[in-house]
């Protein structure tokens, strides 16, 4: 039961800190700002990161043995972490933002040593990065970390999230004997718990991006760690695990990029805001929950046995791209797989799979105001 620990004594420190968080943001007025993407409609703290920064980094000494490589790590995400609450209570400029980020990453990959030098495949494939593995790894931190900040839409969304997929993290990697992996995971998955408590819908306090930044950059750091000397795949099984933050940052990415839009501009057409015009707040954050536990048991189920896990996968991205497709995430003129099938449908004289689908949804799960 050593386990328990990791996880108990930062959630009890994130608990007793949030508290006075809020009453430190509410005398220096740093609170949430209203724009495109938010829902909100009034003033509510910001700066909730900071509890799970500490946490996380006093648990950190009291349990684990630092080397040069979680040495880095922690630089790293202090940079990060500093660059977010800069940002939460002066509102920086995206180039600032990035800035923190990229001498973040550098850090990490380029004093702390850690790169993925090949890709672990399917049988016994290996594909050696060679010259380019600093750049796939930098790619990486920056695109997670920013990809855990969009996701940070709904009240306990990003952080729920976090918390299951360093469950899940901690698990399979108990499975391959890395135990420092396991308690790193752990510990910041404790750290987020205690201020989920009150970040859960309605929220009283948000993250900011000093707590999202903060987590994705470790997540990010975690994942690379964790899987780079096992035998699992690399760099499969952590897209896998992160498949909820990943799809939401590509299709934003598109998205933007079709309607002649910077990639910073905020919107409302996020996939948590997509479920939510549907199935409300509180059941689109559970959904979302669901889905990325299910990522989480794919990846478990795979490890398990290879062929199920594979069956299991190529049906969730089957669906995915249905959702993708039905609810115009991307754009009304996306849905390749849909265009196939309604051609098939004329043919025969019947409805459009969309049709179907969404005359169904409406008879059953009647849609909800924001």
């Amino acid at each position: 039961m050593d386990w328990l620990k990791y996880l108990l004594i930062p959630f009890l420190i994130s608990t007793l800190i949030t508290p006075i968080l809020k009453k430190i943001a509410y005398r220096l007025n740093i609170y949430a700002e209203m724009n495109e993407r938010t829902i909100h409609t009034k003033k509510i703290a910001r700066i909730g990161g900071v509890a799970i920064y500490v946490a996380f980094i006093v648990s950190m000494a009291m349990f684990v043995k630092v080397d040069d490589a979680f040495n880095r790590i922690l630089i790293g995400a202090t940079i990060m972490f500093v660059g977010g609450l800069v940002d939460d209570m002066l509102n920086l400029k995206p180039m600032i933002k990035l800035a923190f980020q990229i001498i973040a990453a550098l850090v990490l990959t380029l004093f702390g040593g850690i790169t993925l030098d090949a890709i672990r495949m399917p049988l016994g494939i290996s594909i050696n990065l060679g010259i380019i593995s600093f750049l796939v790894t930098f790619v990486w931190v920056i695109g997670i970390t920013n990809a855990v900040n969009l996701i940070d839409g709904l009240d306990g969304l990003a952080g729920g999230i976090s918390v299951i997929i360093l469950t899940v993290i901690a698990t399979l990697s108990v499975l391959e004997g890395r135990n420092d992996i396991m308690m790193l995971s752990l510990i910041l998955a404790g750290s987020t718990l205690g201020f989920l408590i009150y970040n859960s819908h309605p929220a009283s306090i948000f993250m900011g991006d000093c707590g999202a930044l903060f987590l994705g950059f470790v997540i990010s750091a975690i994942s690379l760690l964790g899987f780079k000397s096992s035998t699992l795949i690399t760099l499969g099984l952590p897209i896998l695990l992160l498949g909820i933050p990943i799809l939401d940052t590509i299709s934003a990415i598109i998205r933007r990029k079709l309607s002649g839009k910077s990639f910073s501009d905020a919107d409302k057409n996020h996939l948590h805001h997509v479920l939510m015009r549907r199935f409300g707040h509180r059941n689109t954050v559970l959904i979302l929950y669901a889905i990325t536990g299910l990522f989480g048991v794919t990846a478990y189920t795979y490890i398990v046995n290879k062929a199920l896990g594979f069956v299991v996968l190529s049906i969730m991205v089957i669906c995915i791209e249905l959702f993708l497709e039905i609810s115009h995430m991307i754009s009304p003129q996306y849905h390749p797989i849909l265009s196939v099938v309604d051609g098939i449908r004329k043919m025969m004289k019947k409805p459009s799979l969309e049709e179907e689908i969404e005359e169904k949804l409406d008879e059953k799960l009647p849609r909800q105001d924001i």
